[in-house]
């Protein structure tokens, strides 16, 4: 098995695409063993790069089919690859121009962690319409088992809640 490692001389170094910090050691793709393809840091990179693309079918087919995904700061849970889609499709519908930037993305053992920081614009119905830019900062935890997330968690601070707009399409209300 032969590996080509690099070893980030500085505080944040971009590798092909991707951001390593200080002794992290980043995989390339140019590698003889084609594992790192399959490794939980390429799974969870390529699920984000299609997400970013709009391309939610090429990411929701990187779940498992007995998958859990948890976004904690809207406090919402989907295990149905149909609702996973409803939830990404309507995300990328409210906020067309979200750009989310990929900060720092490492790897231990079946797990993948991606720290990001994700811009958009929110139009706010108040007398005429406006569009705020908004910044959130979070990341993403993912477990990855035979090729397929099988976990996924997605924190950000609660100042994203911008996106409560988006939480209220998969809640149901009830009434006491």
């Amino acid at each position: 098995m032969s590996m080509t490692n690099l070893d980030a001389s500085l505080e944040l170094t971009k590798v092909h695409g991707l951001w390593t910090t200080m002794h992290e050691t980043a995989v390339l793709s140019n590698d003889d063993d084609a594992t790192w393809v399959n490794a939980p840091r390429s799974i969870l990179q390529s699920a984000l790069a299609a997400l970013s693309g709009g391309r939610t079918s090429e990411a929701v087919a990187y779940f498992d089919k007995g998958f859990k995904f948890d976004d904690h700061a809207l406090a919402l849970e989907f295990t149905d690859k149909l609702r996973l889609t409803e939830f990404f499709e309507k995300a990328r519908e409210l906020f067309p121009d979200s750009a989310p930037e990929v900060v720092s993305l490492i790897e231990s053992g079946d797990h993948a962690i991606a720290v990001w920081k994700l811009t958009a614009t929110q139009t706010v119905p108040y007398g005429s319409l406006y569009r705020l830019p908004v910044c959130a900062h979070g990341s993403t935890i993912v477990r990855v088992e035979d090729r397929r997330i099988v976990e996924w968690s997605d924190y950000s601070d609660k100042a994203s809640s911008w996106r409560m707009g988006l939480a209220s399409y998969f809640t149901e209300w009830i009434e006491l």
